[in-house]
């Protein structure tokens, strides 16, 4: 089977921060660019809004089958590396491969 690449977007919620876990995420959002570091990469990408409610991580993989697993351990091993708990993991995958892209009609 051939490989296919995907985006793999998890979202969740934090759960019970501490103000200390608050204060820390509230750093890395100081200076960032969400248009330039907040999309599907290949090392992926966790981003969240000041209210530090809910939170998502964006991710590319190749893989053979659909990698709803790995993304979702992705996710995991980024939000455990902040020292963070979290609730309501879910993972929504697309094939890029299989996308039907719509190009515009030429008018006259």
């Amino acid at each position: 089977m051939a490989e296919h690449t995907y985006r793999v977007l998890v979202r969740g919620r934090f759960a019970d921060l501490t103000d200390d876990q608050r204060a820390g995420l509230r750093e890395r959002l100081e200076g960032f660019d969400f248009l330039r570091s907040g999309g599907f990469t290949e090392d992926g990408a966790l981003t969240f809004d000041e209210k530090l409610d809910f939170f998502s991580y964006r991710v590319i993989l190749t893989a053979a089958d659909k990698p709803d697993d790995a993304g979702l351990r992705r996710a995991t091993t980024a939000l455990d590396a902040l020292g963070v708990d979290y609730r309501g993991l879910r993972a929504t995958v697309t094939d890029m491969d299989e996308m039907k892209i719509n190009r515009p009609k030429r008018l006259g």
